[in-house]
C-alpha cells in the first residue's frame, strides 16, 4: 500500500470515527459535516475525497457503531449469554457513555421521522442484532426464537433510550434495573423455565 493510499485511509478511519462519536452524542441532525471534520483534525473541504453525501457518512458510521457494540456485548458469554447481555447493555455505564456503545437511542426516532433514507442501514443493522441475540438463547423455546431476540432488542433499546433521558432521576436506575428483571423473565419464560433463583 502506497503512502498516500494509507494516509487516505488513515484520513477515512478519523471521519468514521469522529462522525460515530457525534452520532451518538447528538443524533444525525447534530453530527453535521463540519463538526465531524474538525474531530478528525482534518478540513471540510476533504470531505468528498471520503464519502459522496452526509447520507453515505452517517449509514458508515451506523453499520461501524452497531458492529463495535455487536463485538462488545458478546464477547465471552458462557452459560446464561442472555441475562448478560442484559446486564451488559441496561446498565449505569452504557447509559452515561453517550459517544460509546449502541447508537441506536440516539438516531431511531430521527430516522422514524425525518432521516427516513436511513432506514435500510438501520433495519439491517437491527436484524444483525436481533440474529446475533438469537443465538444466545436456550433451545427449544416455548415461542420463536426470533420473537424472543425481537422483544429483547425493542426491550433493550427503548429501555436504554428512556434511562438516558431520564439521566440524573431516580426513575432512571430503576428503568434500567426493571428492564433487567423483565427480560430476564421474558428469557427464562421462553425457555421454559421461570425459576426465580436462576442467575
Amino acid at each position: 500500500m502506497g503512502v498516500k493510499t494509507e494516509q487516505k485511509q488513515r484520513s477515512y478511519e478519523a471521519i468514521v470515527a469522529s462522525a460515530s462519536r457525534l452520532l451518538r452524542e447528538r443524533g444525525i441532525g447534530g453530527a453535521k459535516v463540519a463538526d465531524v471534520m474538525h474531530g478528525a483534525g482534518l478540513t471540510v473541504g476533504g470531505f468528498y475525497a471520503h464519502f459522496a453525501s452526509k447520507e453515505s457518512l452517517v449509514d458508515e458510521a451506523l453499520r461501524a457503531t452497531a458492529r463495535e457494540m455487536r463485538e462488545g456485548l458478546f464477547a465471552g458469554l458462557g452459560e446464561g449469554g442472555v441475562e448478560r447481555v442484559l446486564r451488559r447493555y441496561l446498565s449505569a455505564v452504557h447509559r452515561d457513555e453517550t459517544t460509546k456503545g449502541c447508537p441506536f437511542p440516539a438516531v431511531v426516532g430521527e430516522v422514524g421521522t425525518h432521516a427516513p433514507e436511513h432506514r435500510e442501514v438501520l433495519a439491517e443493522q437491527l436484524e444483525s442484532m436481533v440474529s446475533a441475540l438469537a443465538e444466545t438463547v436456550a433451545r427449544p423455546s416455548v415461542i420463536p426464537v426470533r420473537h424472543v431476540a425481537l422483544g429483547l432488542v425493542a426491550l433493550m433499546f427503548g429501555g436504554l433510550s428512556l434511562a438516558r433521558a431520564t439521566r440524573g432521576t431516580p426513575l432512571s436506575d430503576e428503568m434500567l434495573r426493571a428492564c433487567r428483571a423483565v427480560g430476564a423473565l421474558a428469557a427464562r419464560a421462553a425457555e421454559g423455565t421461570t425459576d426465580s433463583t436462576r442467575k
